[in-house]
């Protein structure tokens, strides 16, 4: 019995010792193999020995950033100021010098392989437009074609039609951007400007867009009344004629309308239209009446107003000439996010170089707003009925420093221009604090105003509207802000068509896609 008890513990004893010593064995295995998983990834990563440390860098500037932002947040509008510094031009000249190299890199490279690359061709535009009928464009303007000859558009060649002065100019970019596009068709010899962002093709498979030509903002201002015998507007009718037309077209079928380019300046243009035509994308001043889901930033493109006044060529005015600190004539009294205009009126009637009263166009309005913007050194940009108003372009013809009071606005080619450079932005819940925006715009110097001016001077072109177009005018800086939406269109486009084939079996490409039922 003793021998049995004695063998079995010895047993125990030698059990336990070959399970410690298989799982000490199992462990610097283990542990063997981790250390050489390491030694090679360490290995692997040693070209880019600063790749965990420049990681954490980059969080931590990423915090920072985030942290920056959120105090920008909350930052009085000083923090908006723009303190232009020299330096700025000399990092963009390096940069486009460093770009353009690169691209010279690559053009030869592509040489060398035999494959011929044109640069001017890939930067042009090549745009689609239907032939609607007279109506919808220059019969606007009173223009008929000649007897006997079928044709819907004018010969620009000899004269375009004239487009009505006052405010309607303001709204009139439909007129230019479809000119320019008509004058793409006519060889160099005979071509009135040699700027070329834009060429009309006439096989719309070859198009980036298709061009809508409804000149829905004249259309509004001459068309929106209804006449004594009349229950419906012309405007109404037009705009239905015009969505019967354009979606049953292949062009729109085809794409579902994504790719369509379609004019609304005016804020109460296309009122009806808007609802049926959302998929494409819009030509606006703002997007103060239009829901998101129908007009954003995303898919639309913001363009300039026509300014009123007149440009000011060889400006040789100063900080010291100007003798007015501080500009604003119009209508003080307005509606929707336009309460702000009458609230800053009693918080500065009273300052002595401030000019703030109320005017129109009538009784030599625009040559009274022309003289008083430019012996001006900053001029209000303020929000009316709607975020955006014809004033800010009038301030950057006249030379005079913008300052914006409206949150909610939309900048034309924002996307490639920086503003601060030459205007000044205050938050509406700041510009009304008591002596806040006086003592902000009194604070700007001499120096600081006068690199401001200099700026408005450089960029001023961006926002000229004329036929024939300029490189770098606004009809120009339009049709590229419309290219640079290409991409966008097209990516819609292609992922509208992912299950279209499980929908519709083989009869793809020949439906339209309808308003949602939940747009209002």
């Amino acid at each position: 019995m003793v021998e049995r008890t004695v063998s079995g513990s010895a047993i125990k004893v030698v059990s336990k010792k070959s399970l410690c010593g298989f799982f000490t064995m199992t462990t610097l295995l283990f542990m063997l193999s981790w250390l050489f998983v390491l030694r090679s990834t360490r290995s692997e990563a040693s070209p880019n020995s600063n790749l965990f440390s420049s990681y954490s860098n980059s969080d931590f500037d990423h915090s920072v950033q985030q942290q920056k932002n959120v105090e920008e947040e909350v930052e009085p509008s000083f923090g908006n100021r723009a303190i232009l510094v020299d330096n700025i031009e000399a990092a963009a000249a390096a940069t486009t010098t460093t770009t353009t190299t690169t691209h010279d890199d690559k053009q030869q490279v592509l040489e060398e392989q035999g494959v011929k690359c044109k640069a001017h061709d890939k930067a042009v535009l090549r745009v689609f437009m239907y032939d609607l009928p007279p109506e919808f464009h220059f019969g606007l303007l009173d223009w008929k074609p000649e007897e006997n000859v079928n044709n819907v558009w004018p010969d620009i060649k000899t004269k375009a039609p004239h487009y009505p002065g006052g405010l309607n100019l303001q709204h009139s970019i439909e007129y230019w951007l479809t000119l320019d596009l008509l004058a793409s068709e006519l060889p160099e010899s005979e071509a009135p400007s040699n700027a070329r962002s834009v060429i009309r093709v006439r096989n719309s498979s070859e198009a980036d867009v298709i061009f809508v030509p409804f000149f829905s903002s004249l259309c509004y201002n001459r068309l929106s009344k209804t006449g004594p015998h009349e229950k419906r507007s012309r405007n109404k009718l037009l705009q239905e004629k015009l969505v019967k037309y354009v979606t049953a077209q292949e062009e729109w079928k085809r794409s579902g309308g994504k790719d369509h380019v379609i004019l609304a300046h005016h804020p109460n243009s296309m009122l009806d239209a808007r609802m049926k035509l959302w998929p494409g994308t819009f030509i606006l001043s703002d997007f103060g009446r239009y829901p998101t889901n129908i007009a954003n930033v995303e898919k639309d493109v913001i363009a300039p107003y026509k300014h009123v006044v007149g440009s000011y060529d060889n400006d040789q005015s100063s900080f010291d000439s100007r003798t007015t600190l501080l500009y604003f004539q119009g209508a003080i009294y307005r509606k929707d996010g336009g309460h702000v205009r009458h609230e800053l009126y009693y918080l500065l009637k009273n300052e002595k170089d401030v000019h703030f009263s109320f005017g129109s166009v009538q009784k030599g309005g625009v040559r009274k707003a022309t003289e008083g913007m430019r012996s001006s050194k900053f001029c209000l940009n303020i929000a009316g009925d709607t975020p955006s108003s014809n004033r800010l372009f009038d301030a950057i013809a006249s030379h005079c420093v913008p300052v914006i009071i409206s949150d909610d606005i939309e900048l034309p080619y924002e996307d490639v221009l920086d503003y601060s450079q030459f205007c000044i932005f205050v938050r509406t819940r700041d510009a009304l604090k008591k002596r806040y925006l006086i003592n902000f715009i009194r604070s700007i110097g001499k120096e600081e105003w006068t690199r401001m001016w200099n700026r408005l001077k450089e960029v001023e072109s961006f926002f000229e509207f004329q036929f024939p177009s300029k490189e770098g005018d606004a009809v120009q800086m339009i049709w590229k802000a419309i290219a640079r939406k290409v991409p966008f269109m097209k990516l819609k486009t292609n992922r509208s068509r992912r299950f279209l084939r499980s929908l519709y079996g083989n009869d793809m490409g020949n439906k339209s896609i309808t308003t949602p039922a939940n747009f209002w």
